[in-house]
């Protein structure tokens, strides 16, 4: 009998999947130009899960066509753009008119902000911080209630339990007075929803949209980029920014985290209208059938309201840099006294932690504040190997221990500080859509010093003692988990 090969069906289906991998790892290497550290972590997927990493790689590993993701003609009615020109070039000659002393300290960073993210500064905003998410959404609840045009929500995550049905039923108020309004959420991030929860709304005029939403249920491509921005803008004169989303949680209502601690801003000034302007991008993206065209009613002329200068920064894998990052290691750098930073997920590129790691051994006071209850396991560990390594370099390391802390907030030598969206990690960097305040103000930036200073209390400092005594276990999840850390 001549020999034969016999492989069967399994031999085929192993064949098959080991050729789909070494696709996909040519497609990795070649075609998409990811990063070093995130491509060798894609490779040791597909190869040591060859079928699991397979489907790993189509939900998350994908890069995301940048070209007219976000478009919207009204940008040039509002004179934005004019108005950026127009500083770039009074910086370049050194004749732009600051509010206040801190701005011109930082004026590489404006400057930087305006070139690579149309960021304009605004230098007559009024801020109010808020620490505490009862006292943000009854704020948010009393601007809803006095809205008179046109009220626009956009939150990661957007829950219909008691706080979201108040805030729902404050908005279906609103609808039937007249008022317009917009809710926007992320799919992924609001999984508990749908638009249908919306009949009410929309039935007397409000309009839904959801963000990058799945095209058959459970299977959504676009599950790395997700839109994770928190706005609201009220008659174009009020905004808010910041870390809270809508939820009962968030008012320290879930027995898993206790106790939230986030920071959120209210804006009143011009600020609001470059907000107004992220706002309108995303929406114009998400929605087919309800573009928003520019009016003046979402652009009113706002007088002067304080003389806060600041910045509204958005960054994503839409944008060519990295912005918001970028952004955090210029204030880093120019430290000479302290860095304070407060991050759920501390899990830093290469850039970022260099910048911190040469803060701390310049002789800089770096703390950095993170939580003691895990939200994402493989997360909550590669953020404890790297604060180890900090703890050698000098940094002061803190575990928040009165429930979950989720602010995302670094400030700088009572001078300069960044509220926003964005954590400390690849996938706010990279992958998720942004949007952070960057705040030029001596008072603003003391106040979340102090604030910071306050959540020490409620805190352990994690001492480089300490770090070296935990367990065998604790080092094999550090381990895992740093390794996995560029695509988490």
């Amino acid at each position: 009998m001549p020999w034969s090969l016999n492989i069967g069906t399994p031999g085929i289906l192993a064949i098959l999947i080991m050729v789909l991998n070494i696709l996909f790892a040519i497609t990795i290497i070649f075609l998409e130009r990811k990063k070093p550290s995130s491509t060798w972590a894609w490779i040791l997927v597909l190869f040591f899960l060859p079928l699991a990493g397979f489907m790993l790689y189509l939900m998350f590993g994908r890069q995301l066509r940048r070209k007219h993701l976000f478009r919207w003609d009204g940008r040039k009615d509002i004179g934005i753009d004019k108005l950026i020109s127009f500083q770039v070039a009074a910086i370049k000659e050194n004749n732009l008119e600051f509010a206040n002393s801190q701005v011109p300290e930082y004026k590489e960073l404006v400057y930087m902000n305006l070139t690579t993210g149309n960021s304009v500064l605004t230098q007559d905003n009024a801020v109010q911080l808020f620490d505490d998410g009862n006292d943000k959404f009854e704020a948010l609840i009393e601007d809803i209630a006095a809205a008179k045009d046109h009220i626009h929500i956009q939150y990661y995550i957007f829950k219909l339990d008691n706080l979201g049905t108040r805030i729902l039923n404050a908005l279906i108020k609103k609808a039937k007075q007249g008022v317009k309004v917009r809710v926007l959420y992320d799919e992924m991030g609001s999984r508990s929803i749908k638009k249908r929860h919306f009949k009410e709304l929309t039935a007397i005029g409000g309009e839904v949209e959801v963000f990058f939403p799945s095209i058959l249920p459970l299977i959504n491509p676009r599950l790395n980029f997700r839109n994770h921005r928190k706005i609201v803008v009220i008659d174009g004169r009020i905004g808010y920014i910041g870390g809270f989303n809508i939820g009962d949680e968030y008012l320290g209502l879930s027995k898993r985290f206790g106790y939230w601690r986030d920071t959120h801003l209210r804006l009143e000034g011009s600020a609001v209208h470059p907000l107004q302007t992220r706002f309108l991008l995303d929406w114009n993206q998400a929605s087919k059938k309800n573009v928003v065209d520019y009016s003046e009613r979402y652009f009113p002329a706002i007088p002067k309201k304080g003389n806060t200068a600041l910045q509204i920064v958005s960054s994503g894998p839409d944008t060519e840099y990295a912005g918001i990052k970028y952004s955090y290691i210029k204030m880093i750098l120019n430290a000479k006294k302290y860095v304070y930073i407060q991050s759920p997920y501390f899990i830093p590129d290469d850039a970022f932690f260099d910048a911190v790691t040469i803060a701390t051994l310049s002789g800089i006071d770096v703390r950095i504040m993170i939580p003691n209850k895990p939200d994402h396991m493989f997360v909550y560990w590669a953020t404890y190997s790297y604060v180890g390594r900090l703890l050698a370099a000098g940094a002061k390391i803190y575990i928040y221990n009165k429930g979950f802390i989720h602010a995302k907030m670094i400030v700088v030598d009572d001078e300069v500080a960044s509220v926003g969206t964005a954590n400390i990690d690849v996938r706010s960097f990279s992958l998720n859509f942004e949007v952070n305040a960057f705040l030029y103000d001596d008072m603003i930036a003391h106040q979340l010093a102090e604030i910071f200073e306050k959540d020490i209390q409620d805190s352990m400092e994690l001492t480089f003692e300490l770090y070296n005594k935990r367990t065998a276990s604790i080092r094999f999840k550090e381990s895992i988990s740093r390794l996995l850390s560029p695509i988490l």
